[in-house]
């Protein structure tokens, strides 16, 4: 896993633009600690920096492949290819030869074999740059689902790209502005993410499963993998195994590494899921024991209190889950100081505001984690694939003419002053937003009145709502260099179960049954068939007070956030008068003390016009 920024000019000579390639690389040192690496030529430049982890004496970048008549192909790229043994060996049949045994040599070579079609034979988790200097074209590619992040900002004859905004924004070239549709997309459409979107004006993400060709003819975009809707003709028994082989598949694929490994348990029955399979697999490759880790907050059990999205505490269902997999098990107990100072490092690690203090707790368990890990496996995306959360057997929030898990509609749009509000046009950028995305929903001719609004929901899951989750998952783990992977974003998984009826998906009305019934031999049966419980938050009432006169602070001493803000609405929510659930309040507040921060760190120009 890496870091990974580059520049296409066609005025400038970028082989005098070193220093400024070095410090765009720079910024990447936290996603790859092991090394870093350079090159350019007149028309473009490559930075690199390697977090080492197949083949760590090999694998530096940017790496280069031989093309016709003299020129070569130059790659950066971030990720890991699963399939690249294969690959290896079908290009060897073709003449290639290879002087590593990583991935990296064999994602070059597969570009200088087939070119931008590549991309259809890859299985894994990547963003790369390519520099064809023959066809003097630039290639940005992104994996199907979007695990890894690949940013871009073409302006009048260039292109800057970049892993994180971080890299960009090391580029004179590139300004923090914030406009009124970017304004909308942090408040308006606050936990979910439109394609494309980068926030910041002007700056754009590469779209998960699409390349981004630049070259002197422009810019163009393709969509080399898309969901298709078929019949799903498979009886059960044999959709339950076809399930449980690619998901025991997956996880063999992505337990390849030369660096220590571990998967991340929360007793329930994803991630228990991908630790039992993965125990199982390294016992049959008698490659020792798996370790296991987990998170929980200090006094939890005294401060936890039920609720709708954590009806239960993850602790006793770890234990039961170890008894059944043996694992080396590690809790990391987390407290409220450190929870508060961790924000802020979050902040930066996303180069956006996220997801208060389930963004921070996350950061300190991955920095927790990478002093034994480099790479650790997660259960995240599995209630996306199969439909595990509470909206998916909503009936009201299925039919709801918006986003499902978006109470009220415009997120967090009704912070801010009302004119604020008029002129990004909250609603109407939300409802855009809504029926862009069912517009793009492949749906099946036929399909009836129930499994179709079904289809709907799951795709609105798998591109609105999932991105948010894997962009956490991505800046909080690659900010302490760690590498998380993520076996139900496996594309073969989600091509198959994306076409299953959902009768078969919630069988007998259980959430996420079919994945239940696919693993139940592997895990006790109180762990299989636990209802969901979402990642653990901050409980304690000194977290809620510090958030409440951190607020409060930011509306009185002349925060850059405050003018765009009803400072009464606001602070009746800090004082609790707002009528809210408690982690809704939470969130609200961690939020906007994360976009205060923000505003502040990156002194972002926002110009939101009349």
């Amino acid at each position: 896993m890496c870091g990974i920024t580059g520049w296409v000019d066609w005025e400038r000579d970028l082989r005098r633009a070193t220093a400024t390639l070095a410090r765009m690389t720079a910024t990447m040192a936290c996603r790859g600690p092991d090394g870093q690496g350079a090159w350019s030529s007149q028309r473009a430049a490559f930075g690199h920096r390697r977090l080492a982890v197949i083949d760590v004496a090999g694998g530096a970048q940017p790496l280069s492949a031989p093309l016709a008549q003299g020129a070569q192909a130059v790659l950066a790229y971030n990720g890991e290819i699963f399939n690249f043994v294969e690959l290896r060996r079908q290009l060897c049949s073709h003449g290639h030869s290879f002087l590593t045994r990583c991935d990296t040599e064999v994602l070059v070579h597969a570009y200088a074999q087939w070119g931008s079609s590549c991309v259809d034979r890859l299985n894994g988790m990547f963003a790369f740059a390519i520099w064809d200097e023959h066809a003097e074209e630039l290639l940005l590619a992104r994996d199907h689902l979007g695990i890894k992040p690949l940013y871009y900002y073409p302006y009048r004859g260039g292109l800057l790209f970049g892993s994180e905004p971080k890299a960009l924004l090391a580029n004179a070239l590139f300004r923090p502005e914030l406009d009124g549709a970017g304004l909308a997309e942090l408040f308006a459409m606050f936990g979910s993410h439109t394609p494309g979107q980068g926030v910041f004006r002007g700056l754009r993400e590469v779209r998960p499963g699409c390349v981004v060709r630049f070259s002197r003819r422009g810019l163009a975009e393709q969509r080399y993998w898309e969901l298709v809707s078929r019949r799903h003709e498979d009886d059960v028994p044999t959709t339950i195994r076809t399930v449980r082989e690619l998901l025991a598949d997956t996880v063999e694929r992505q337990l390849v590494s030369d660096v220590p490994l571990c998967v991340l348990v929360s007793g329930g029955v994803d991630s228990s899921a991908i630790a039992a399979l993965a125990s199982d697999c390294l016992a049959r490759r008698r490659s020792g024991r798996l370790s296991t880790y987990s998170v929980d907050f200090k006094g939890s059990e005294s401060d936890f209190v039920a609720d709708e999205l954590r009806p239960s505490r993850d602790g006793p269902y770890i234990r039961l889950f170890q008894q059944h997999v043996p694992s080396r098990h590690t809790d990391i107990v987390l407290d409220t100081p450190d929870l508060l100072n961790a924000q802020g490092l979050a902040t930066r690690a996303r180069d956006l505001p996220g997801l208060g203090d389930l963004d921070g707790s996350l950061f300190l368990l991955f920095k927790a984690i990478r002093e034994h890990s480099t790479v650790a496996l997660s259960g995240e995306s599995a209630d996306e694939v199969f439909g595990g959360y509470a909206w998916f057997h909503d009936r009201e929030a299925v039919d709801r003419d918006g986003f499902p898990w978006a109470v009220g509609g415009q997120g967090l749009a009704r912070a801010l002053e009302p004119g604020v509000q008029a002129r990004i046009r909250a609603e109407e950028y939300v409802a855009d937003r809504y029926r862009e995305a069912l517009a793009e929903a492949p749906l099946l001719d036929g399909e009836n009145r129930h499994d179709r609004p079904m289809r709907e929901v799951s795709y609105l899951a798998l591109t609105r709502f999932l991105p948010v989750l894997l962009d956490r998952k991505d800046r909080m783990s690659m900010a302490v260099g760690l590498e998380v992977r993520v076996p139900f974003c496996d594309h073969r998984l989600l091509e198959y179960v994306w076409n299953v009826p959902w009768r078969l998906k919630s069988l007998g009305g259980v959430p996420k049954a079919l994945l239940r019934e696919a693993v139940a031999d592997l895990l006790p049966r109180e762990v299989a068939y636990r209802p969901k419980s979402v990642f653990p938050a901050a409980t304690s009432a000194a977290y809620d007070h510090n958030l409440q006169t951190g607020v409060q602070a930011m509306l009185s001493d002349g925060s850059p956030l405050t003018p765009l803000l009803d400072s009464e609405r606001v602070a009746a929510l800090a004082a609790g008068v707002v009528p809210l659930p408690v982690w809704r309040r939470r969130m609200a507040l961690a939020y906007l003390l994360q976009v205060d921060t923000w505003l502040r760190t990156y002194n972002v120009r926002v110009t939101v016009a009349a």
